[in-house]
């Protein structure tokens, strides 16, 4: 039993050290997430108004609703390349658990688009008046919200294999999924941007990464056999 757990953990360890070099080999899948995510971010003063109150009062939107359409851009090609090239029928036929399989794929995408958003959020929160001292907030709840959206997303691909051009369809499956993490984030952030506490909305926000980090990967797994099939 022991054997067979450290030999799941180092497949998983090995696919996710593989999504990490070959994202590193294509750096415009990392930069356009994070070029989006600001654009979305940096327009509303040009468009809206530059008056920082107001700015200030539209962050969480602005900052919640801008990572969530981010994250999904790098969606629609979490397995499909994978799908393509057969490395996918590997994984179904190697041996190891698929849902530790596909919980390292989901891994590799949130390190390599949810936490840079993440990290990414102070900066454009200054941009739209979001006081310094509501940082620490805004950058924990994007922390628990965006590992969310990743594991929704991986669910949302593997449903969306079998589709060709499957985007839309895609978005329309994670969307409805991803409100009530929009929902909570956004309210997080607007208690931390009035200094008042956040825990309830965080706690919520917790919650559902729990939620998700149980029972997404078994949804995914079984989603990607239905798409290879």
């Amino acid at each position: 039993m022991t054997v067979r757990r450290t030999t799941a953990f180092s497949a998983a360890g090995l696919v996710l050290t593989r999504d990490l070099r070959l994202a590193v080999r294509r750096p415009s899948q990392l930069i356009q997430p994070l070029a989006f995510f600001a654009v979305v971010a940096l327009l509303f003063p040009l468009g809206y108004t530059p008056e920082l109150g107001k700015l200030r009062a539209i962050a969480p939107g602005v900052l919640w609703v801008g990572a969530l359409l981010a994250s999904m851009l790098a969606l629609e090609s979490l397995f499909r390349e994978d799908a393509s090239d057969g490395t996918l029928e590997q994984f179904v036929v190697c041996g190891q658990p698929l849902v530790a399989l596909m919980a390292a794929k989901t891994l590799a995408h949130w390190l390599l688009t949810g936490l840079p958003l993440t990290l990414m959020a102070p900066v454009l929160g200054i941009a739209l008046g979001v006081p310094v001292e509501a940082m620490p907030g805004i950058l924990f709840s994007l922390l628990l919200g965006t590992v969310t959206l990743s594991l929704i997303g991986a669910v949302g691909a593997g449903l969306t294999l079998g589709v060709r051009r499957g985007g839309v369809l895609l978005s329309l499956l994670t969307l409805p999924l991803a409100v009530p993490v929009l929902v909570f984030g956004a309210r997080a952030t607007e208690l931390a941007i009035s200094g008042e506490s956040l825990m309830g909305p965080l706690y919520l926000l917790g919650a559902l990464a729990v939620l998700g980090i149980t029972l997404a990967p078994l949804a995914a797994a079984a989603a990607v056999r239905i798409g290879l099939e």
